[in-house]
């Protein structure tokens, strides 16, 4: 089956109302153009008529990213930048984005993490414990330094 190709103005049109409903990513956009049908030619146009118009911003796409990964699926660091860099976002919007990040409350959240996790793995022996709560930790995307420091503070008490 044949899909209908749309003409770059059409393409823009449903591009900004693709825009609208949520922050996007140039390569998200991208695709949206390649499902569209629009031709590779056109694609520079049209992205580049919706970062004139303030439809596509990546640093702001990269700030929303980030402070959403966090706040709500309470990400780390360390995997948001591998989110972001995965949707081809720049260096300098991912750095932008994890500077947002309050360092006081961006500890709390993994003590209080790892604290839960902790706690869940009770009938576990101490080492185990320990590296499940670590393992878990690297996985939700923290920095192994920071880990080492709040699973010290943990095992302590």
């Amino acid at each position: 089956m044949f899909k209908k190709q749309l003409t770059p103005e059409q393409a823009l049109q449903k591009l900004k109302q693709y825009c609208a409903y949520q922050e996007r990513c140039h390569a998200e956009v991208i695709d949206k153009l390649y499902q569209l049908g629009v031709w590779k030619k056109d694609h520079d146009a049209v992205v580049a008529t919706l970062i004139e118009e303030n439809y596509l911003n990546e640093e702001r796409f990269a700030i929303a990213f980030a402070g959403g990964k966090y706040r709500m699926k309470q990400w780390g660091r360390v995997k948001i930048k591998y989110e972001l860099k995965q949707k081809q976002v720049s260096n300098y919007s991912i750095n932008k984005a994890l500077k947002q990040f309050d360092e006081e409350a961006y500890l709390q959240t993994l003590h209080k993490l790892a604290a839960d996790k902790y706690a869940l793995l009770k009938n576990e022996q101490y080492l185990i414990r320990k590296k499940k709560t670590m393992d878990y930790l690297v996985q939700r995307g923290y920095e192994h330094d920071l880990i080492a420091v709040t699973m010290n503070n943990i095992t302590k008490k």
